[in-house]
């Protein structure tokens, strides 16, 4: 944790996550409990040492060599979530740590072809996720809103029959996109677009986005992490993305005239990005958060939050991301207090629960800023 003077600041500030993967939150303690309870037998160590133990395990995920590498893990943990109540075990993990950190909102990513390709129906993680953001909204107050992934290795056809299947289940409501249209919330607050991203552009995606979009559901994709800027490009074109995960490509493109097009739009369009820097450098995307393009995202004006990723995997919650930035680049708490803001605004829960943490944030910051003299 950082030892910069703002650290207690950033620890009181109001914060939306908007990029958190739950499987991603699955600590070691956690899954080697659940693959005891359930009989699973996790790899062998003498194939793997990583398996060894909790802390050979943890050692081993701060070696990554990139995307690839970390989902061969990633994809092993999951086979601990069997039953609903791990789901809702898991997630109230992941509540409590965010409700430590001040987290007030988050939109969180679940993959649920990942499970029931372990016979894991949708509906037993549905079930589970959301007995515990219920409990996490009564006990915690954190407000919360689920996001069905489509893994982008598989055949399109699959995700299309995924959310086919959602929305025949009415985990949509009557529609999502936009402003709420009744007072009961759907299930499922959108979809978004994960997995490995180079070999598998947007444009696979038509079909499955379209039909969203039809049913008025939000839309968000991963795009420009790994792959180029023109992955930006197609998700918002081809797939009306409404907002881009990661999109580090916006600004770090090899071509500066795309770029600096990719990042006007952004910009006039109000799109958010939301981006991962302890992710980015575990994965090697940059080599540190010193390559993270904070200042020149916020010269631009771009919209963005911070967000943890997979944080069981890549050194940090939303906290330890916030402090990795602070120690690099010594913001101000005014600073601090637009970014705060607009992940709020590029938030996807109702208006009058932005305005509850606008305010929140206000409250702070002006306490903070009237004590260190800042204007």
């Amino acid at each position: 944790m950082c030892q910069t003077a703002l650290h207690p600041f950033l620890a009181a500030l109001p914060k939306c996550e908007h990029h958190m993967h739950i499987e991603g939150s699955l600590e070691p303690e956690l899954l080697f409990e659940l693959a005891a309870k359930h009989g699973i037998a996790l790899p062998s160590p003498a194939v793997d040492p990583a398996y060894a133990s909790v802390e050979a395990l943890r050692q081993r995920y701060e070696a990554f060599t990139g995307l690839d590498d970390f989902l061969g893990y990633y994809y092993v943990a999951m086979s601990a979530l069997v039953d609903a109540s791990d789901f809702e075990r898991l997630a109230m993990a992941y509540f409590t740590r965010a409700a430590s950190q001040n987290v007030r909102h988050a939109e969180v990513f679940f993959d649920p072809q990942a499970h029931s390709a372990r016979g894991v129906s949708l509906s037993t993680v549905v079930e589970g996720l959301t007995a515990a953001r219920e409990r996490a909204e009564r006990e915690l107050g954190i407000t919360s809103i689920l996001i069905m992934c489509v893994l982008r290795h598989l055949p399109p056809a699959e995700g299309v029959a995924l959310f086919e299947e959602a929305r025949g289940a009415g985990y949509f409501g009557s529609g999502s996109d936009g402003e709420e249209r009744d007072q009961k919330q759907p299930v499922l607050g959108g979809i978004g677009l994960d997995s490995s991203e180079k070999p598998f552009p947007p444009a696979l995606w038509t079909e499955l986005y379209g039909a969203a979009k039809e049913a008025g559901v939000r839309r968000t994709a991963h795009a420009g992490e790994e792959g180029p800027a023109q992955y930006i490009v197609d998700s918002l074109d081809m797939l009306d993305a409404q907002r881009i995960d990661h999109g580090l490509r916006s600004v770090l493109g090899g071509d500066e005239a795309v770029t600096d097009a990719l990042l006007r739009r952004l910009v006039d369009q109000k799109i958010m990005l939301t981006l991962c820097p302890l992710s980015n450098v575990r994965l090697r995307c940059l080599e540190s958060v010193a390559d993270f393009p904070l200042r020149k995202l916020l010269d631009r004006g771009v919209r963005f939050s911070i967000n943890s990723d997979d944080p069981a995997y890549f050194g940090g919650y939303i906290l330890e991301n916030y402090c990795a930035l602070q120690e690099v680049f010594n913001l101000s708490v005014r600073e601090w207090e637009s970014i705060a803001k607009g992940a709020v605004m590029g938030s996807w829960c109702a208006d009058r629960r932005k305005w509850e943490i606008l305010q929140e944030i206000e409250n702070v910051a002006g306490e903070w800023s009237v004590g260190l003299g800042e204007q």
